[in-house]
């Protein structure tokens, strides 16, 4: 007996590849540093001390990476390259 393969649809195997950010640009800065103990530390490598800023628990991440001249999508892809789920 001849067994058959089964052919997957190239969309479903492109689902399975997309991965999902753990951050995402409408996050406060808090919400973001408690997502993963990295998120602190990366921040900080690209100019933003936000661990020790009183606007970290309602300012998002968009809003603070423009008001410190850093491109949002920039930073998001930084950030969910280095995290790591607690």
């Amino acid at each position: 007996m001849k067994k058959v393969k089964s052919k997957k649809s190239k969309s479903a195997s492109r689902v399975k590849k997309q991965k999902t950010d753990l951050i995402t640009k409408d996050m406060t800065f808090i919400e973001v540093m408690n997502t993963s103990p990295e998120a602190a530390w990366i921040l900080m490598e690209q100019g933003m001390q936000c661990a020790g800023c009183g606007l970290a628990a309602n300012e998002t991440l968009e809003q603070g990476a423009l008001a410190h001249g850093i491109d949002p999508e920039k930073l998001l892809k930084v950030l969910n390259k280095g995290m790591k789920i607690k």
